[in-house]
């Protein structure tokens, strides 16, 4: 197990000049913020973080898949048990149709519990003459536009806890108490098979399932491993007096492991190698994410994964990678070529949301589902083409009917952004789209040229 050097400091960490940072009025409320969050109790525990660094180990050696998704920003008022209870399903029943098409386990991240604070592009925003904060998420102020509300808010780290803590209690209590069986969790992607527009094509698909199922239940395989199923949660680290202040050491091992997730992220904006973020994450044990845009080279990447994992420990590090539609062919060979030849064996996941983002003509800011998928193809292209893995997918979605991004099956327009946009950042895959995109996703498992040994193929029989 690595050696852990000391932990720094907050004062040693803002002396780093963290970019994407709160400007706080009031140190010493601050101060008195960090000090309950401290005393506050864990809200994931280290074993599960190891666990899941375990089952990353798997993806990176290409036997498992990933399937990462949630809000782009939660709020306080999302917190519903119907509004997680719609997340929920959306990736449950995303993860089935993926199972059945990789063959493989796939490993379930919700991008929730703890995304609350987002990256800005400007540090102000402005309507007409009046010019105040921009929206950072609720983890730092409000979003309506009043001097009040756009306040840097240290008090709202204590709603950060008190939220993810709230949505994780409610997400165990669903993945162990029966909402996510395996056949509840099928039924659903019928229903969507019947009435989606591209109903053959999925219902060809919800088929072959639905005759697994009945094959596994009629040789006596309907139990816990139907009933329930591992469950993780992630955000990006963006908070420093969050982060730090949910940094305990564990017990155990007497080795830091950030509390506040499962697998946390550094974003495109903040993982500078020297910078604050990567010098925290560095010291804990969680798995960890780096997000790498169309600026990174393939230097860059090797850089990072030494500074965050010198150890070459499987499972430690995952590259999200979000280059755009029309740029991820040409710019994601190189990095995933050289990353490879150097002998790291990495989780690579793909956020096609990210790089795909436009303002329509009547100022919504949107992505078009066929950008998405786009990013997607390439990414599995450039994988298949290299002989590597395809480790997974990151993408921003919800359990609910938005209008947020334009095109899917059900063909929405710019002119439908207006019937229901929610978001109060970026937007979101609905669940339709969510499901279309896990089919499109499936068919480039299930047809791929990637091949891999699965459990029966690596089944050897008993001879007598």
């Amino acid at each position: 197990m690595p050696d852990n050097p000391p932990i720094p400091t907050l004062d040693e960490l803002h002396a780093l000049k963290p970019l994407q940072q709160p400007t706080y009025d009031d140190a010493a409320e601050v101060d008195e913020v960090v000090a309950r969050l401290r005393s506050l109790p864990p809200l994931v525990f280290a074993g599960e973080c190891d666990n899941l660094r375990d089952k990353m180990a798997s993806v990176a050696a290409g036997e498992s898949f990933i399937l990462q998704g949630g809000d782009c920003a939660e709020t306080f008022d999302g917190v519903t048990a119907a509004n997680i209870q719609g997340k929920l399903r959306t990736l449950l029943s995303m993860a089935v149709v993926l199972t059945y098409a990789a063959q493989v386990p796939i490993v379930k991240i919700g991008r929730m519990a703890g995304q609350y604070t987002k990256p800005r592009s400007a540090a102000t925003e402005t309507r007409g003459d009046v010019t105040l904060p921009a929206y950072r998420g609720d983890a730092v102020n409000g979003f309506p536009f009043t001097e009040q509300a756009r306040r840097h808010d240290p008090q709202r780290l204590l709603g950060v806890y008190n939220a993810s803590a709230a949505t994780l209690n409610l997400v165990r209590a669903f993945v162990t108490g029966g909402f996510a069986h395996l056949r509840s969790v099928h039924h659903w992607n019928a229903d969507f098979a019947k009435s989606s527009a591209a109903s053959v094509q999925y219902q060809t698909l919800a088929g072959e399932i639905d005759r697994a199922l009945a094959f596994m239940v009629s040789c006596g395989i309907d139990d816990d491993v139907f009933n329930t199923v591992d469950f993780f949660a992630s955000h990006e680290a963006l908070s420093l007096e969050y982060e730090h202040a949910m940094t305990r050491t564990d017990s155990r091992t007497h080795l830091p492991y950030n509390v506040s997730g499962h697998f946390l992220w550094v974003g495109e904006r903040t993982r500078q190698l020297e910078g604050a973020h990567i010098e925290l994450l560095r010291h804990v044990r969680n798995p960890l994410g780096v997000k790498l845009g169309p600026t990174t080279t393939a230097d860059t990447a090797l850089e990072l994964a030494d500074r965050l994992d010198p150890d070459h420990e499987p499972g430690r590090i995952t590259f999200i990678t979000r280059m755009g539609a029309h740029r991820v062919r040409d710019l994601l060979p190189d990095i995933v070529a050289k990353v490879t030849a150097s002998g790291r064996q990495v989780a690579w996941v793909c956020d096609p949301m990210h790089g795909n983002t436009f303002e329509a003509r009547n100022g919504f800011k949107t992505r078009a589902f066929s950008d998405v998928i786009t990013e997607l193809n390439g990414f599995f292209d450039v994988h298949e083409e290299l002989g590597t893995w395809p480790g997974g997918v990151h993408v921003e979605l919800t359990g609910d009917d938005v209008t947020e991004c334009v095109g899917g099956s059900d063909d929405l327009v710019e002119a439908d952004l207006v019937n229901r946009y929610e978001t109060l950042c970026d937007p979101r895959l609905n669940r339709n789209q969510s499901l279309e995109l896990a089919f499109l996703v499936a068919e480039r498992l299930t047809t791929g040229r990637i091949r891999r040994t699965n459990a029966v193929q690596s089944f050897v029989p008993v001879s007598f």
